[in-house]
């Protein structure tokens, strides 16, 4: 990948309006590349630096899809697309989680994600399958499962070698921090973003291939009924694949071209990080317009009174 400076083209801005009155102003960057890591497009800066968070979960579930660890305990496409998701806890989405340690024989008490507000157990954690699955791997290697999270843990160096091969680059150069859940993220440039679902979604990779098909297969574990990943990759029938992150993070592959999105809204708003991928899909030809109003409707209108607008492009190199 380049690591040469590029100017600056303008970010995007979306703007918040009650009753068509300007109430709020977002920021937003977005990176266009291709599965070599080379920039297509730019808004902002791709060299804008953040933390992946969720949108990091389909990467480190190549630790499970690498090992054998689906063979050795027979998981299925729901187990992974569960594995790669940031679910809402409901019964059919914990129950998944559970199939995952039931066939690993691995006790629930072993999972280290926090218990939720509105859960009753580590089982309900948006990141409960994520942890499964690091779980899982350690059972198959007979590795440690008492501190599966710690940076250093086998678990975490397999995950962070895979991810250091996708970027081509020495994983020690990677930062990282503790994400919500426990587990280690990773900050990165927005290219490096980019580049990562842009070989998600390229197909030549059998191990991210799984990974893509699970997900676009099984969209309501990834998220839930109602919620942008689920909704985009549902409506566009495998052409996409999509993760958000926390903090303003949102990831789209366009599957069969090797071509990935990466978008960060600079004050993490979650509201607007939809708007602006819904704006960047349609006027890069990533999505119809019948699909685009269909997300719209429900993405777009924010509040009883309030909409977003959205306004600027990404620029070609």
């Amino acid at each position: 990948m380049s690591r040469g400076k590029r100017p600056l083209s303008p970010p995007i801005e979306v703007q918040v309006l009650r009753e068509g009155i300007l109430e709020s102003v977002h920021l937003a960057e977005a990176a266009v590349c291709d599965d070599r890591g080379r920039l297509l497009q730019v808004a902002g800066s791709g060299e804008t630096t953040a933390f992946i968070r969720s949108a990091l979960k389909p990467f480190q579930a190549l630790a499970v899809t690498s090992s054998g660890v689906l063979e050795r305990f027979g998981l299925s496409d729901k187990d992974l697309a569960i594995i790669c998701s940031s679910h809402h806890g409901q019964i059919e989405q914990a129950r998944q989680v559970f199939n995952i340690l039931w066939r690993a024989d691995i006790e629930p008490s072993a999972l280290q994600c926090p218990v939720p507000a509105q859960g009753q157990n580590p089982l309900h954690h948006n990141c409960s399958g994520k942890h499964a699955g690091m779980l899982a791997v350690c059972q198959q290697r007979n590795w440690p499962l008492n501190t599966y999270l710690h940076k250093n843990h086998p678990v975490q160096q397999l995950i962070l070698q895979k991810i250091s091969e996708l970027l081509g680059m020495p994983g020690a150069e990677l930062i990282s921090a503790h994400d919500d859940c426990g587990a280690p993220t990773y900050s990165m440039e927005l290219t490096q973003m980019a580049t990562l679902y842009a070989q998600l979604s390229s197909g030549n990779q059998l191990d991210l291939e799984r990974v893509t098909r699970a997900m676009t297969y099984y969209p309501q574990l990834v998220s839930a009924e109602g919620s942008f990943d689920t909704e985009l990759m549902r409506l566009m029938e495998g052409e996409v694949v999509s993760k958000a992150g926390a903090e303003g993070i949102q990831c789209v592959g366009k599957i069969g071209e090797g071509v990935g999105l990466a978008i960060k809204v600079r004050d993490g708003g979650k509201r607007a990080k939809y708007g602006v991928a819904i704006h960047l899909l349609q006027q890069m030809g990533w999505i119809p317009p019948q699909v685009a109003e269909q997300l719209s409707d429900r993405f777009m209108m924010v509040g009883a009174y309030q909409r977003l607008d959205v306004s600027g492009e990404v620029t070609l190199l």
